[in-house]
């Protein structure tokens, strides 16, 4: 009996020693891949004064009736350009409201004859301020706006000519991308609605119903 418990125990201390060397000839299972996770994207503060110049393309119809129900309605078309002042406030992380201004240069002009009487109608300026309603994510915001609009009428015709500073009514969207904290690329939608316009060209009387869309990519700086 004690020879087999002297054999036991040399057996066993035999079998540990060569363990480590049958573990060492095991195919071993490869060290786990970590996959790097991408930093999350910088938020932006939209909170601030901010101004900008914008470029775009402006759709101007003038709904034009003289006197005599002679119908004289043109549409012209063409490049706008100006600059915009605003500032906005960042309720909540992805919450902005704010308030804007901006004037634009516009070339709408075009004529029509009608009735004997060829009248021309031209829209030089018009501005708008406006309320604006965002929602910002990562480093973009994308806004409704609206408020009141502002635009020059000339109406020319039978060797006369006739303006008007006209007030109306703007709706609008919009989007802009942070390239920086401080600078901001946008493109902007606006539509402008004046109404009707009385306008006296030698004794004719004409009304004019002006409206005008305009289409705009900006580039801003925030304070």
């Amino acid at each position: 009996m004690k020879r087999l418990a002297i054999a036991g125990l040399a057996l066993t201390a035999a079998t540990a020693g060569t363990a480590p060397v049958w573990a060492a000839d095991l195919p071993q299972s490869p060290a786990p891949a970590y996959e790097a996770v991408p930093a999350p994207q910088q938020s932006i503060d939209w909170t601030g004064l901010y101004v900008g110049g914008n470029l775009g393309w402006a759709f101007g119809n003038f709904d034009n009736n003289t006197s005599g129900s002679a119908s004289l309605d043109t549409s012209a078309n063409g490049i706008s350009g100006g600059l915009y002042t605003g500032y906005n406030y960042q309720i909540t992380p992805n919450v902005v409201v704010g308030a804007e201004a901006d004037f634009s240069l516009t070339s709408l002009e075009d004529s029509r004859t009608n009735g004997g009487l060829t009248l021309e109608s031209k829209s030089s300026w018009n501005s708008n301020i406006r309320g604006r309603v965002g929602y910002a994510f990562d480093r973009y915001l994308v806004y409704g706006a609206g408020g009141l609009a502002i635009a020059d009428l000339e109406l020319s015709g039978n060797g006369d000519s006739d303006n008007k500073t006209a007030l109306g009514w703007t709706l609008g969207a919009g989007g802009e991308a942070a390239i920086t904290n401080n600078v901001s690329a946008r493109l902007d939608y606006s539509y402008q609605d004046f109404g009707s316009q009385d306008f006296n060209l030698n004794g004719t009387g004409v009304s004019s119903d002006f409206s005008n869309s305009q289409v705009r990519l900006g580039l801003g700086y925030k304070f």
